[in-house]
């Protein structure tokens, strides 16, 4: 049987690195070696920071703050808008570099990918010389640098290209594990989160070669039967699950966004339901969708999540109608606490060509078509000239945010 080799490629800050190629073929700065970030209209009050440099970081520049309090820490900080369309295009180009090598990718998300590179040592004798390979080449044709995790499976290769960045290929074999990941603290194992983290330091657990050590009856009682086995196995490496590169059948369209700084007041809250909704939205469109079902996520400061959502009688693919029911279900979910996380998600998804009915009843119907016109209208447009050059009012101060 052929040993198990799996890559993964990681884009080394993906969405500035890629405003930064694109700016680069324009003349302009390369926003990688300067403090800048990614962000709505900077003048905005509640415009948010949703990706920073390097040097931007240095200045202590988080994710998901003001950028009006950014600049406060940095005051020649560099502002540029986001482009989805933009970032779909270097996406789908890196990832095709990658499929020169072996036809098994999985897309992980947007900027990242697993490739299973079992069976191709006639081809590859040397895997790392091959990591280093297709790395070049996406930093030499593209522009823009990434890193390479390789080991026997998706965790440890995951968790080999978190090691130093960017621009790197790193190794995590099972011979390198006591090592390379043991020591690390066990909030840097690949899906735990932070609260679990907590639970398992109140419990002298601290580091991943403590949780790999653990007795499995301990963890089953901390979190649960199966999240205590599967945290044992990964702390161990031992991760079996394929590399999936069979299409996926697109079930919802959805979008959040984590950040740094606690949301505390309802019109920033608003502000960033309304970026969330309309890319949310917008995505559906394109794939020819409408939802009969919205829902909305949040997640407060001490990582307590709490969903509601709303069944529709009738299908809608309409921004503000959607944000209308959004609002709705956040006034009803949200008591006013510190926020870290905020999601929206479009579900029960049909292609029915039906008649489309306004959610507000016969009296908004002439607006909803009115609105349907101007969605088509501001889809066409991000369409030629990119996602950055349209935002709805109530979003200026906001970047359109990670998909889900």
């Amino acid at each position: 049987m052929a040993r198990r080799i799996v890559f993964h490629i990681d884009v080394n800050s993906a969405f500035l690195s890629w405003t930064s190629v694109s700016r680069l073929k324009n003349g302009e700065s390369d926003l990688r070696t300067v403090p800048a970030v990614i962000s709505g209209d900077p003048d905005k009050r509640t415009s948010v920071v949703l990706a920073k440099s390097v040097p931007a970081k240095k200045y202590g520049i988080k994710t998901g703050e003001p950028v009006s309090m950014a600049r406060r820490k940095c005051p020649r900080l560099v502002t540029a808008p986001p482009d989805f369309q933009l970032y779909s295009k270097y996406s789908a180009a890196f990832m095709e570099i990658c499929r020169d090598y072996t036809p098994c990718l999985e897309k992980f998300s947007i900027d990242e990918c697993f490739l299973d590179m079992s069976g191709t040592e006639n081809l590859y004798p040397d895997i790392v010389k091959t990591a280093q390979e297709i790395k070049n080449r996406i930093k030499n044709e593209l522009g823009f640098t990434v890193n390479v995790g390789v080991g026997p499976n998706k965790l440890l290769a995951k968790m080999a290209s978190d090691f130093e960045k960017p621009d790197k290929v790193h190794t995590l074999f099972a011979e390198e594990i006591a090592a390379k990941m043991w020591p690390l603290p066990v909030s840097d194992l690949l899906f735990l989160g932070r609260a679990t983290a907590q639970k398992l330091e109140k419990i002298s657990i601290r580091t991943i070669g403590e949780l790999a050590a653990a007795d499995v009856e301990t963890l089953k009682a901390l979190v649960g039967n199966k999240a205590g086995e599967q945290l044992h196995r990964f702390a161990n490496g031992i991760d079996d699950s394929p590399v999936d590169d069979s299409p996926r059948e697109v079930k919802s369209y959805g979008h959040s966004i984590t950040v740094e700084e606690n949301v505390t007041d309802l019109k920033t809250a608003n502000s960033l339901l309304l970026s969330l909704t309309d890319a949310a939205a917008s995505r559906m469109r394109a794939g020819g969708c409408r939802a009969y079902n919205i829902s909305v996520t949040i997640r407060n400061s001490a990582f307590k999540n709490r969903s509601h959502q709303r069944a529709l009688d009738s299908p809608t693919d309409v921004t503000q109608d959607i944000y209308a029911v959004v609002k709705v279900l956040f006034a009803e979910i949200w008591q006013g606490e510190p926020l870290r996380l905020l999601g929206v998600t479009l579900s029960d998804l049909t292609k029915d060509g039906g008649e489309q009915i306004s959610l507000f009843g016969s009296n908004e119907r002439a607006d909803s078509e009115k609105l349907k016109k101007v969605d088509a209208a501001v889809d066409a447009i991000r369409n030629r000239f990119g996602d950055s050059k349209l935002l709805f009012g109530g979003a200026l101060g906001t970047k359109r945010p990670k998909k889900k």
